[in-house]
């Protein structure tokens, strides 16, 4: 008779270390799946790498825009606080005299208020005297009241410089965030492409900044002599401006900068047109409305010519397809061709 043996149990708990390990199993790959921790990333080329960091300053270098615009009118809020308070400290300083002549004045009407002026004629020894008195009293009585008018005047004007003070404080503590929110943008932006960069070899790093080396040399080469590109310019405030971008040739790109040793793009173009004596706004959105707009047919040196939809780049042109700008934090100022980037229109600022 075949023994009769009952079906061994399961583990509940066996059961459920399986079902967590197979679970955990599925996690892992799934992550791996979507982070890509699990794989290593896929090579990019050389040229890819290029691609993506030419993307990066382009975007570092819009960011760089919005941050120069909110910088300027931040420096401009700042100048104005200064000039309301200015004008709130002299107000003030003028109510003080005003209320402490004011209390002057008081004080002589309560040493001489009391006696009823009916009295003060009755018993005064020369009455026609007296009366000149009381006429100059009621006088200096009217230009109490003037005073007390004045001195409240003074108060609401003080006021109402307080207050527009404190909207510009506002306003500027906004502007402060913006430039914040602008900067984190660009050094993540800077950041990001130093980090692509170092994925190159010190070989395919050389064959880039060599290419670019050749390009701004071609470039350069084919231009005319400075001075004959400033001949070639409208007007001498635009062949000035042509003359000082030549002599910053070689000068290091920095996102922010006006010069005299350092440039980001409208930094340059702003420095180049302040020698020649023309005051440029600070910001490439900016200066493409500072002057006559001339399609690329009519360019002449010293036009501005600027790049990318969102108006994102500036460059000098100075004849011969060629222009001279400041373009990213890997090369310096120099000449370059007008079709290295997407353009969008032209300027005649002089």
């Amino acid at each position: 008779m075949a023994a009769h043996r009952k079906p061994r149990r399961r583990s509940a708990g066996g059961n459920t270390a399986r079902t967590a390990w197979t679970i955990a199993l599925a996690g892992a790959a799934t992550a791996t799946g979507f982070d890509g921790t699990g794989h290593a990333e896929p090579q990019l080329t050389p040229a890819q790498v290029k691609a993506k960091v030419d993307k990066l300053y382009q975007e570092a270098e819009a960011a760089t825009e919005k941050y120069n615009g909110a910088k300027e009118q931040a420096d401009a809020g700042r100048q104005r606080i200064r000039n309301l308070q200015d004008q709130a400290a002299r107000k003030t300083e003028k109510l003080n005299a005003a209320r402490e002549a004011l209390g002057s004045m008081a004080a002589a009407q309560y040493r001489d208020g009391g006696l009823d002026p009916a009295l003060q004629l009755a018993l005064s020894e020369d009455p026609d005297r007296y009366l000149d008195g009381a006429e100059f009293a009621e006088r200096a009585g009217n230009r109490q009241a003037s005073s007390v008018a004045s001195v409240r005047k003074q108060l609401r004007e003080i006021e109402q410089l307080r207050g527009a003070a404190q909207v510009e404080l506002t306003s500027l503590k906004s502007r402060q965030a913006e430039l914040k929110r602008h900067k984190k943008t660009i050094t993540g932006k800077l950041d990001s492409a130093r980090d692509l960069l170092t994925r190159l070899t010190a070989e395919e790093q050389a064959r880039l900044d060599d290419r670019a080396t050749r390009s701004s040399t071609g470039a350069r080469s084919a231009l005319a002599s400075p001075g004959s590109a400033a001949a070639q310019a409208p007007n001498a405030r635009a062949a000035a401006a042509v003359s000082y971008a030549y002599a910053k040739l070689g000068s290091p790109y920095v996102w922010g900068a006006t010069g005299p040793n350092a440039f980001d793009c409208s930094g340059l173009t702003q420095a180049a047109y302040r020698e020649a004596g023309v005051s440029l706004p600070r910001t490439t959105y900016a200066q493409i409305d500072a002057g006559r707009r001339v399609s690329r047919s009519e360019l002449r040196p010293g036009d501005l010519v600027f790049f990318y939809s969102g108006i994102s780049h500036v460059g000098l042109y100075i004849g011969n397809g060629q222009m001279i700008h400041a373009p990213n934090p890997s090369a310096p100022v120099r000449v370059a061709p007008l079709d290295e980037m997407p353009f969008a229109g032209a300027t005649r600022v002089a």
